[in-house]
């Protein structure tokens, strides 16, 4: 990635042809990205229905190598990343010694004593400050490698035959979760089956210099089958109704893993100590002994849009609040994520509204995901 002056937000490799496209740019975590090319809407649609190309090297990439890779990972993070197999990803989380959550992640593990830990662009600075600290006395490098590499995503159910048709990689054998080296386009990448759009997809990271010829080339492989340019925009109504969090919203340092529903990240069953360890315990017994507000969906029964900070009532009492919301292409009616009392969480629970401005609109209570794939 280009960085501009310090002044400005930086600018991925990408960011010519953005331009190039009409695409209306924004400012995102210090990056200039682009929001939408065209109509969020289409691009959503597009997503779930054929397939969409994204730039996403704002995210942040932390390379750990070394004879203690895995050892400092269990440390630092809340998984178990030293069961994680050669070639294969985990989602995580690096939590402060207090529990509160500093960044969700993912790890991917592309060789024995070589792992990349992929931050949120918001948290990156943070996430690398973290691991380097919590490095001291391990056998084991952690490399700030934000400007190795662009990182460019191609999701929807289109996605595999569109790739099919620049690499020889063995995509049929590439599960979820898991990624492979390998060349698409002539271009050296590591090809990774994961996304953030509740579709099946692809991430590929490779180098900058690659980044303009390999965008071309998968444009020029997904023109047939109506693969589409989208922005960040799209992205977060998709990630909505597939249940996933975003971090600053359903994650913050104010809440541990438990508090958010995703206890299951935290491994206590592993090998050595690990940061946050023992206040997490007392945040898992907590929530067994008196459960936490559980993250739920609601769904709108009118046409307002709830939006992150709103009050969720019932029986004229606050009982939560909303996290993220917008409208739902695929369904139809504006959604939203909130965390609610525990009373008020099983999905079907009458009476819940959301305050928008003073009016109490009604609203479903669902669980989560709003939308899931059909395998």
């Amino acid at each position: 990635m280009s960085s501009t002056d310090s002044a400005g937000p930086r600018r991925t490799a990408l960011d010519a042809l953005h331009r190039s496209l009409g695409a209306t740019m924004t400012d995102f975590a210090g990056w200039d990205m682009p929001l939408r090319y065209g109509s969020e809407r289409d691009e959503h649609v597009a997503v779930r229905t054929r397939a969409g190309l994204f730039d996403l090297s704002h995210m942040g990439e932390i390379t750990v190598t070394g004879p203690q890779a895995a050892g400092l990972l269990n440390h630092a993070l809340v998984g178990n990343i030293a069961s994680v197999g050669v070639g294969r990803a985990r989602y995580t989380m690096i939590c402060r010694a207090d529990g509160g959550i500093l960044d969700d992640l993912i790890v991917y593990r592309p060789a024995e004593s070589e792992y990349l830990v992929v931050a949120n662009a918001s948290n990156a600075q943070v996430v690398l400050d973290a691991l380097v600290e919590r490095s001291a006395g391990f056998d084991a490098e952690v490399r700030d490698d934000r400007d190795a590499y662009a990182l460019i995503a191609v999701q929807g159910p289109e996605s595999p035959g569109i790739l099919k048709a620049l690499t020889d990689a063995d995509l049929d054998g590439l599960k979820y979760y898991a990624g492979l080296p390998g060349t698409v386009a002539g271009v050296p990448a590591l090809i990774a089956r994961t996304g953030y759009t509740g579709e099946d997809g692809f991430e590929l990271f490779v180098k900058p210099e690659h980044a303009v010829a390999l965008w071309q080339a998968l444009t020029e492989a997904g023109q047939g089958v109506g693969l589409v340019p989208c922005g960040l925009s799209c992205r977060d109504t998709l990630r909505l109704e597939a249940g996933m969090p975003l971090y600053g919203h359903e994650l913050t340092t104010g809440l541990t893993p438990f508090d958010a529903g995703l206890g299951r990240v935290v491994k206590f069953e592993k090998e050595g100590d690990f940061v946050g360890r023992e206040a997490l315990a007392a945040a898992a017994a907590r929530s067994e002994a008196t459960p936490p507000r559980v993250l739920v969906g609601l769904v709108a029964e009118g046409r307002r849009i709830p939006r992150a900070g709103f009050a969720v009532v019932a029986g004229g009492e606050v009982i939560g609040e909303v996290t993220s919301g917008a409208p739902s292409p695929t369904l139809g009616r504006p959604i939203a994520m909130a965390y609610v009392d525990a009373a008020h969480a099983a999905p079907g629970t009458a009476g819940v509204g959301v305050d928008i401005r003073g009016s109490h609109e009604p609203y479903e209570v669902v669980a989560l995901p709003f939308y899931k794939r059909q395998k």
